[in-house]
């Protein structure tokens, strides 16, 4: 037997061709599934549109700073009535009404909370560090207070509930 001897010829290194050759001639667009998904997503975001851009009452906190067009002496105005409404929860967290509490201390803290950041922005400089802290600790303990009323935690609630008199009262002090 011979060993085989290397050969000297030079390899065949034409190309080889990339897709199979078929009847059917290749479209101009090629239209890959991701690009496909994307449309199909866009349309439907696009078609969906003017109920996302206006989106149906939240059931929670809004948190819409400042109402367009109020003044300072409308905010206020408001803002003892609706102190008012956020301590009038008391009953309902006494007989046990949970949800409705959630319900009615979250439409007033809203409203509240517009008013008197209202307020804040109208105060010189010097008033608002205070004015706002106390806005941080009425707004904070009424998210506590939500908690508490989501878990049923009657003791919890009603140290929530009396941190935000104080601070009401303190702030009314300052406002009014």
């Amino acid at each position: 037997m011979e060993a085989a001897k290397p050969s000297l010829i030079q390899p065949d290194f034409s190309p080889l061709p990339l897709q199979h050759t078929t009847d059917h001639p290749r479209p101009l667009v090629s239209v890959t599934r991701r690009l496909a998904l994307s449309a199909s997503l866009s349309s439907l975001v696009l078609s969906f549109s003017p109920t996302l851009l206006r989106p149906g009452p939240a059931k929670a906190f809004d948190f819409g700073f400042v109402k367009p067009g109020q003044t300072v002496e409308d905010a206020v105005g408001a803002v003892r009535g609706h102190a008012w409404s956020l301590l009038a929860v008391k009953p309902l967290l006494e007989s046990g009404s949970w949800e409705e509490a959630q319900r009615e201390m979250r439409e007033s803290s809203a409203l509240l909370k517009q008013d008197f950041y209202t307020i804040i922005q109208s105060r010189p400089g010097g008033e608002r560090p205070r004015l706002r802290k106390l806005y941080s600790d009425l707004f904070n303990g009424v998210s506590r207070l939500d908690y508490a009323a989501r878990d049923r935690d009657g003791p919890r609630a009603w140290r929530c509930y009396e941190k935000i008199s104080a601070a009401l009262e303190e702030i009314l002090s300052l406002i009014l």
